[in-house]
């Protein structure tokens, strides 16, 4: 199986502190991966380290079957199919919700965005994204107004609108009611049959079990296990570090 991701003792250090540890684990094409552990494990940092976010200490990254990379931009990760989400979500809060998702439509930077060429198109698309997230009503609110729940959903939005190949989503259930939760498992479900490729940053074990193809499962910025849910969730090791017995 072909991987949309692979790091190979891949480091990041705060400190003194390894949040990353001489990490290799490979993401797969067309699957959801999670990515599990305690808190300070590591896995937003993994996120944000994969991403461009921070820089690189030790080790490679490869995307997309690409070469090996020591350094990773922000606007190397876009073009190369990644997109993410964040753990505490990061909007354009003095804009609309319409125009948020219109930025992610296109490559251009951020406010010259909405002058671009195409715009019936890009209006269209982000109508689409809109509707799947239950936001079109919401579409000219500022982003400000929207409640916390419906904020996840517009960053999820804005990812589905930029037609990544792969989109990293960092603990996007925290918060939601469950009519979300099951509206954004949907979503997700979706996007494998689309054969986009997962990574879902979660606490809760039952999601891992229900939407995961495969998971990783980190522990003081190291791999502690991986494989299928099933499998993973029943190992000791993961027991005693995580779930607790």
């Amino acid at each position: 199986m072909k991987n949309a991701l692979k790091t190979k003792n891949l480091s990041k250090e705060f400190g003194g502190v390894k949040a990353v540890n001489d990490l290799s684990i490979a993401i797969p094409k067309g699957n959801i991966t999670g990515v599990i552990g305690p808190n300070g494990s590591g896995k937003t940092t993994l996120t944000n380290v994969l991403t461009g976010i921070h820089c690189i200490d030790g080790g490679v990254v490869s995307i997309s079957e690409g070469g090996e990379r020591k350094r990773i931009a922000s606007h190397e990760v876009f073009q190369a199919g990644l997109t993410r989400t964040f753990q505490n979500v990061r909007l354009f809060e003095q804009i609309t919700v319409l125009d948020n998702v219109l930025i992610a439509t296109t490559s251009r930077h951020v406010f010259g965005s909405l002058f671009e060429r195409d715009a019936a198109e890009r209006l269209s698309k982000a109508e689409a994204v809109l509707n799947r997230v239950g936001l079109w009503e919401k579409r000219e609110a500022n982003a400000a107004e929207l409640s916390y729940g419906q904020r996840k959903l517009l960053e999820i939005a804005r990812a589905l609108a930029t037609d990544a190949e792969t989109i990293l989503f960092d603990e996007p259930y925290a918060g939601l009611f469950p009519e979300m939760v099951k509206l954004v498992s949907g979503i997700m479900r979706e996007l494998r049959e689309q054969g986009k490729t997962i990574v879902l940053i979660e606490h809760d074990m039952a999601l891992i079990r229900e939407l995961c193809d495969h998971v990783i499962v980190m522990d003081a910025g190291k791999l502690l296990a991986e494989g299928k849910p099933s499998e993973v969730l029943a190992d000791k090791a993961v027991i005693e570090a995580y779930l607790g017995d």
